[in-house]
């Protein structure tokens, strides 16, 4: 019988495979005892039997498929009365098959209820539970796609970019509350997210593909470190940090009164 871990539990969607299973791994090692949240249980039950045995940890599964409401609310519950979670990664999500205009519509639709709607409904859940107990941290994964939606599938390019959006706009309420929100933006990652959409790792260049174990570490770096934006690929953060400021420069111009006067408009007229 393993003792509650001082760092609390750790509630992992997605955690059956790829970059979920490899932050269980991580936090195991660190000591967090764990949720385990994805679709398929018997994978999900394997990993918490070793993760258990190897680090001594308790680790609990919950079966969920996140596109399905009835399940995003039983998490939505596990986050709001299991006050032992101390730490949530929101990683849960699919990717594209292939360009939008190519696209099933019914396979978008299933994209945008697990990386948009689950998302934001146990980021909010978390974020609001957290607030209630004065402690906790929020991982999003987004995508680095995030920033340049042109260069990938639009609908799963947009996800992110909500996701990333999210992260910010809570970051802003979350001040000073106890409570840390960080946004992981992963470029191309070694995992079975391009096996399961039938495209492979094999295409693309090996220097723009990270291992998932270097990537997972990176983030937790940046959680320690206190960052809101991860990207564990970039070596200049001025770059980002010029990226946002040139964003803010638009902000005295985001709502006034009157067109701008390059249109030409007569206001009231």
């Amino acid at each position: 019988m393993t003792n509650t871990s001082k760092l609390g539990t750790a509630l992992v969607t997605g955690a059956s495979s790829g970059i979920g299973a490899t932050y269980a791994e991580k936090l195991a090692k660190r000591g967090y005892d764990l949720v385990l949240v994805a679709r398929d249980a018997d994978r999900l039950k394997a990993l918490a039997g070793r993760l258990t045995s190897e680090h001594g940890i308790k680790a609990d599964v919950l079966r969920a498929d996140l596109s399905q409401r009835a399940d995003v609310l039983a998490v939505d519950r596990r986050l709001r009365e299991d006050g032992s979670i101390t730490l949530f990664v929101n990683n849960a999500g699919i990717g594209p098959k292939g360009p939008l205009l190519k696209a099933d519509p019914d396979y978008l639709d299933q994209m945008v209820d697990l990386n948009v709607t689950a998302a934001n409904r146990l980021a909010i859940a978390a974020a609001q539970a957290f607030v209630a107990r004065g402690q906790g941290a929020i991982v999003n994964i987004a995508s680095a796609v995030a920033l340049a939606a042109e260069f990938f599938s639009g609908t799963y390019a947009a996800s992110k970019a909500f996701v990333l959006a999210l992260t910010e706009a809570l970051a802003a309420e979350l001040k000073d509350t106890g409570v840390r929100i960080q946004a992981v933006l992963p470029g191309y990652t070694r995992t079975e997210i391009f096996d399961r959409v039938g495209g492979s790792m094999d295409n693309l260049d090996p220097n723009s593909v990270m291992e998932v174990g270097d990537l997972v570490d990176a983030a937790l770096v940046g959680l320690d470190r206190g960052e809101l934006v991860t990207m564990p690929s970039l070596a200049d953060t001025q770059l980002y940090e010029t990226y946002t400021t040139a964003r803010g420069g638009l902000r005295p111009y985001l709502s006034l009164n009157k067109p701008a006067i390059r249109y030409g408009v007569v206001a009231g007229v």
